[in-house]
């Protein structure tokens, strides 16, 4: 039996809220997360790198970001050297609606995936894949 919408968000005021932090974030198989509502926005973005290693920077500070499909996706963030992320069809339509470029504009993005050259090779011909994130 679900909970009323009244239990829900009463039960987050009461500190007794049980569901998980990303239940609002639909997964681009291996691509990207979106977060569905439609008044979410991510404060960070995560890059994970194909090696484990995990960076994060906060929306906040994206002064501009560029989308050229010869040479990736280019995020400007204040202070920090320009992170560079390539790969195939980076502003394609995943899914209805949710195009990696424009969530990362409009932060509906938490995080993107690099992926290793197996899944890379694997993946389907029309699906977004992050081959490469580069802090530079």
């Amino acid at each position: 039996m679900s909970d009323s919408v009244l239990d829900r968000y009463t039960s987050k005021i009461n500190g007794n809220a049980t569901e998980q932090p990303d239940n609002d974030v639909a997964d681009i198989p291996g691509a990207f997360g979106w977060l569905r509502g439609i008044r979410d926005r991510a404060i960070m973005l995560e890059l994970r790198h194909k090696d484990g290693k995990v960076s994060a920077f906060g929306y906040a500070w994206l002064e501009n970001a560029e989308f050229d499909p010869s040479n990736g996706i280019t995020l400007h963030f204040a202070g920090k050297p320009p992170v560079r992320i390539t790969g195939r069809n980076l502003n394609a339509e995943s899914r209805p609606q949710q195009r990696l470029f424009n969530g990362i504009v409009r932060h509906r993005v938490p995080w993107i995936q690099e992926a290793d050259e197996p899944t890379a090779l694997e993946a389907p011909k029309d699906a977004t894949v992050i081959e490469g994130l580069e802090i530079r």
